[in-house]
């Protein structure tokens, strides 16, 4: 409640009204400065417009308008300094933003601390360097609203012509697009960006607006356009929460900001569903799981059938924890890839599966002999890693380059391709449903279908599958169908 009473004075009205707009404002214009490498472009130019501020000063007294002014140019001086050396001086880029933005900070600093030694004239230069936001004005809210409405409208306007020189600057140039004019219209933007964010977070922390909020939305999405919102969303909210905290402990605002701006990135880091830590975790763990599976169905493809009393055994074998061999085999069994019994067998399903594991290693083996030209010792474990990450479009193009070969380099024959449907209804797991399909991959298999009385759009559920026939439930009937065929036969 004490909370909204602060918000409500006039000053802390003013303060989030300008921190919210300069943080929407730098996470927009930060996205292209982040996917174009700029960022200490950025923090060059946050540190080069302190002269700025020394000069209106001389010329026009405090004055919010000479300020803006004074430190835009400074900024646009700066970033054109930096240009031509860039492209006329035989000095690094990187060396080249070092140079021009130390020697104008340097500048800036001296001549703001020769003012402040004049009687009369009080310059504190904490406050360009950190900001002071519970000081602005109307004239700055003015200004900082007018900047970012121009600055959103501009990537709003130019959003094609920013997305094409970012990622295709070949592209860019074939299409007649100057990408030159692109970068020096967005170091305006981006000086306006840096200028207006003098009195929120100061010319040092305002490289943190910039990068970090626009860092935090490309780990949360790939296209540009949602990182733009994102990162302006991110901007915004950094500014306001990074207010509130700083009100409630009594501390300097602009820092708070960058603090909560990293806190969201950090959270990012570790929750983005694609990107983060968390997820490769989990899809690392996902990855594992399915490997030791499939491990399973490749010993018991190759062993044969084994009893529950001889899962010990074959867990020290293959090298698994007894507790995890347990759970995969409760899951085998609940995708139909096991018999339910405590006879462990493949069904027909899981059998196609082993099938497939052992022809993968096999060509593996095969191709790593024949043209990579490692000898049969080296070649094993490779295929071991292997097997479980070869597509089927891959394994068809090292079957037609090495000739179709019928046996590894350990003698072992290798099987042979099978025909399959697309969806092929030996893939169902029990209990699901399904439809089957008007395109089959011959009429032979569509005459089957006529005689088992499943024609086209017959809708159906899996009851069951055990090593040589799949049992299904079309109406009140059931219909048993055997495996060889149910690989064939096509379903939506």
């Amino acid at each position: 409640m004490e909370l909204i009473n602060i918000l409500q004075v006039e000053w802390a009205t003013r303060a989030l009204i300008a921190s919210s707009l300069v943080g929407l404002m730098c996470g927009v214009i930060g996205s292209f400065m982040v996917l174009r490498n700029m960022s200490l472009i950025g923090d060059a130019l946050s540190h080069a417009i302190l002269p700025g501020i020394f000069v209106a000063f001389i010329l026009v007294g405090y004055s919010s308008t000479g300020f803006f002014v004074g430190t835009l140019i400074a900024a646009l001086l700066s970033a054109a300094a930096i240009t031509w050396i860039q492209g006329n001086v035989k000095t690094k880029n990187d060396a080249a933003i070092g140079i021009i933005f130390t020697f104008m900070f340097s500048f800036g600093v001296i001549g703001i601390s020769y003012l402040n030694n004049q009687q009369g004239v009080h310059l504190d230069l904490k406050d360009f360097l950190f900001g002071t936001i519970l000081g602005v004005s109307d004239e700055d809210i003015m200004i900082t609203a007018l900047v970012t409405l121009y600055v959103i409208v501009s990537v709003i306007i130019l959003f094609r012509y920013l997305f094409v020189t970012t990622f295709q600057p070949t592209i860019a140039r074939t299409m007649g697009i100057s990408i030159k004019l692109i970068h020096y219209f967005l170091m305006l933007l981006l000086s306006f960006a840096v200028v207006t964010a003098l009195r929120t977070v100061g010319i040092i922390l305002v490289v943190a607006m910039l990068i970090t909020p626009s860092s935090t939305a490309l780990l949360l999405s790939n296209k540009l356009k949602y990182v733009v919102i994102l990162s302006g969303i991110l901007g915004l909210s950094s500014a306001i929460v990074g207010l509130i905290v700083a009100i409630m402990l009594n501390t300097t605002p602009g820092p708070a900001m960058c603090v909560i701006a990293t806190f969201f990135y950090f959270c990012a880091v570790f929750f983005s569903p694609s990107k983060g830590l968390l997820f490769k975790y989990l899809s690392k763990r996902k990855q594992d799981r399915t490997i030791e599976k499939e491990d399973i169905i490749k010993y018991l493809y190759q062993k044969g059938a084994k009893t529950i009393d001889q899962v010990d055994t074959f867990a020290n074998e293959l090298g698994l924890k007894l507790n995890n061999v347990h759970d995969n085999i409760n899951e085998l069994k609940g995708d139909g890839l096991l018999t339910s019994s405590n006879n462990l067998k493949l069904s027909a399903k899981g059998e196609l599966i082993g099938e497939k594991l052992v022809r993968a290693h096999r060509l593996w083996e095969t191709y790593l002999v024949n043209k990579v030209g490692l000898n049969d010792g080296e070649i094993h474990d490779d295929a071991e890693k292997y097997e479980h990450l070869l597509t089927a479009e891959l394994l068809d193009q090292l079957d037609i380059k090495l000739g179709y070969p019928t046996t590894d380099p350990h003698g072992s024959p290798i099987p042979t391709k099978r025909k399959s449907a697309l969806n092929p209804l030996l893939k169902l797991k029990p209990k699901s449903r399904a439809i089957i399909s008007k395109n089959q991959i011959d009429a032979d298999i569509e005459s089957k279908l006529w005689e088992l009385g499943l024609p086209a759009n017959s809708s159906i559920q899996i009851i069951n599958i055990d090593q040589s026939n799949v049992t299904i439930k079309k109406g009140n009937q059931d219909i048993i169908i055997e495996a060889s065929l149910a690989e064939l036969i096509n379903v939506e």
